[in-house]
């Protein structure tokens, strides 16, 4: 079992599916060599520097795919409450699959240009 998917077991059985959807959505996208691991005690997935972080918080999942995600997407994010490089998706509404991709694929590409 992969650290992610003991922190799933780990959480509220409410926040459960929520969490399990965005792992699966997130895993399925990225490169066999990308790992998994937790950062700030959160499930984290790596690609030679931190890609996104999500999170079980009480009322609301956690998205962090980083400020410069964020920001490109800003527009997109407006019936959501967000931080700096934080996405509050709370845990009555259906997860954002679409923009959890895009805003995954903008680290993705980000990343892997950067360390070209």
């Amino acid at each position: 079992m992969s650290p992610i998917e003991e922190y799933i077991n780990d959480a509220e059985k409410d926040q459960q599916p929520m969490l399990k959807e965005i792992y699966q959505l997130i895993k399925e996208m990225l490169p066999v060599e990308t790992t998994e691991k937790l950062s700030y005690g959160m499930p984290t997935f790596y690609l030679t520097e931190n890609l996104v972080h999500f999170g079980a918080m009480k009322k609301h999942l956690g998205f962090y795919p980083t400020p410069s995600a964020m920001s490109a997407f800003e527009k997109q994010l407006k019936d959501y409450k967000t931080s700096k490089g934080a996405l509050q998706i709370p845990y009555t509404k259906e997860l954002p699959r679409e923009l959890i991709t895009k805003m995954v694929r903008f680290r993705l590409k980000e990343v892997v240009e950067k360390n070209a």
